[in-house]
């Protein structure tokens, strides 16, 4: 299943062009419009992982060829050992990593817990042969092997160029994970913004993989906004390059001061394309937190126009009162001499009565349209319904990374502004609550479910709605809007929904029985 994510990033493409050394290693990077669009892709992929025992000894696993390079196959044998697990693998028939697009110029081992987090272990350098061999460490204790195809050595998340994943053999030591892995992979063709021209690198033999590979970190780099948000360590990485071009013109029989070189760019650029993230991410808050702000002010506004009205119409009917009053009072002197004590009594019982009649029927009248101005303004951010039960807001399951309760920034944005503008109704309660489709174990889809209803629930409070105001509780697949059957029908499942109540609104004069479990 793929969920698509557009990240606008703002960069200006003015790098200089990078030094040619020869007709058959040049990279050509053109500059074209201002604000070209960075499509990412993201992709899930599942691979078993294992739980080595501590100092266990010595296993084997294997590798296979995904559907990619088919004919790849590898051993590994994995060791235990006091503060670590030492990895030694060895592959055979691997393909050039170029055929799978001119991004690629290298391939990557990584280990990859079973909550996600991946680990780069190391460069695969492919021989002569079509055979590589690695040695390499981790202190992870439970992971899954795969291998992919990449940029450059120093990336920090894998692509979903997999090209071979571990194999568990029957004579494996150690505890397979009850659940497969998971990571985020970054799609093919991720790693070239829109509007980016990338012709294909041809490599040469008169230089090393490592040379290309910085070309690539630094072109990645600034695509991701490093020129404008990691200025000064990008202006280290450019500098970094123009070094490497200057080796790659000179002779080429001892490679070692160029490698190191352009070893040093990867990094350095790989470190400003993270920083850039990192500041872009930081911005993007700033803006979620600025739209909640606006939206408390202005909710704020509308509350205090309602309660002027209200005070207005309170007035008016003390009024109305005052003169029934004055009116009562001059036919009950007129008629003194006529009317008994009994019956003077009982008109004072009928006013008041009348009274409290009307002051009964003035509340539920601001209760009724202070719930239909509440519902308005909700339903200009998301879809909202009445009920029995009180107002039902519903967070479809597309504002959520697939299979994850981590909440996409359009999320955070709508709930930012549904917070401000119930912080403006003070009383009201909401309680969340998620649902999912029936696909999958019940015991995983409830674990989603509780997971998802508790992450709005946080983000609420964060945003200042008071924690004994909101609940969160999971439904799992238990309680369906619509048939499973078909994927129209999962999508209305896969949902959280808000149920805001409290005696500030009161409750609909038509609601129709059945609500928010």
């Amino acid at each position: 299943m793929k969920v698509k994510l557009l990240l606008a990033a703002v960069i200006t493409l003015s790098m200089s062009a990078l030094a040619q050394t020869n007709a058959q290693t040049t990279t050509t990077l053109e500059p074209l419009a201002p604000t070209p669009t960075f499509h990412v892709t993201v992709v899930s992929r599942s691979v078993q992982a294992v739980n080595y025992q501590h100092r266990s000894g010595a296993t084997k696993l294997d590798f296979a060829g995904t559907s990619l390079m088919p004919s790849a196959h590898g051993q590994a044998k994995v060791e235990s050992k006091k503060g670590y697990i030492e990895i030694q693998v060895e592959f055979a028939n691997f393909d050039r990593p170029t055929t799978f697009g001119g991004e690629y110029l290298t391939y990557v081992l990584w280990a990859i817990s079973p909550e996600g987090r991946a680990q780069n272990l190391g460069e695969i350098l492919v021989g002569n042969n079509h055979r590589s061999k690695l040695d390499v460490t981790t202190d992870l204790q439970s992971f899954a092997l795969v291998v992919t195809a990449e940029p450059y050595y120093a990336v920090r998340e894998p692509s979903n160029v997999v090209v071979l994943e571990n194999i568990v053999r029957a004579d494996t030591k150690g505890t397979t994970e009850a659940l497969s892995v998971k990571h985020d992979f970054l799609e093919r063709g991720g790693y070239i913004p829109t509007g980016y021209k990338f012709d294909p690198v041809v490599l040469n033999a008169k230089l090393p993989l490592e040379f290309f590979e910085a070309r690539n970190a630094v072109r990645i780099a600034q695509s991701e906004g490093a020129e404008q948000y990691a200025s000064a360590s990008y202006q280290h990485a450019v500098e970094l390059m123009n070094n490497t071009d200057e080796l790659a013109t000179k002779n080429h029989n001892d490679r070692k001061p160029l490698i190191a070189v352009a070893r040093e760019t990867v990094q350095t650029a790989e470190d400003s394309r993270a920083i850039a993230v990192k500041k872009i991410d930081e911005q993007r808050q700033a803006r979620d937190l600025q739209a909640s702000a606006d939206a408390q002010a202005q909710a704020q506004e509308q509350a205090n126009d309602a309660v002027r009205q209200k005070e207005q119409a309170q007035s008016d009917m003390a009024a109305n009162i005052a003169a029934n009053q004055a009116a009562m009072a001059s036919n009950q002197a007129a008629s003194a001499a006529a009317v008994s004590a009994a019956q003077a009594d009982a008109d004072q019982s009928r006013l008041a009565a009348q009274q409290a009649q009307q002051s009964a029927q003035q509340s539920e009248n601001d209760k009724t349209a202070m719930r239909a101005r509440l519902s308005a303004q909700l339903n200009t951010i998301l879809q909202t319904r009445d009920s029995a039960r009180g107002l039902i807001v519903n967070m479809s399951d597309v504002l959520f990374d697939t299979g994850r309760y981590s909440l996409k920034p359009g999320a955070r944005e709508k709930l930012a502004k549904v917070a401000g503008i119930l912080l403006a109704y003070p009383g009201l309660n909401i309680a969340v609550g998620g649902y999912t489709d029936n696909v999958g174990k019940d015991k995983m889809n409830q674990m989603l479910s509780e997971s998802r209803a508790s992450t709005v629930r946080d983000y609420l409070v964060e945003q200042g709605v008071a924690a004994d105001a909101v609940s969160a509780r999971g439904f799992g697949n238990t309680s369906p809007v619509a048939s499973n059957n078909n994927s129209a029908g999962r999508q209305q499942n896969r949902r959280v929904e808000l149920l805001v109540s409290g005696d500030a609104i009161g409750n609909p004069a038509n609601a129709t029985a059945g609500s928010l479990q």
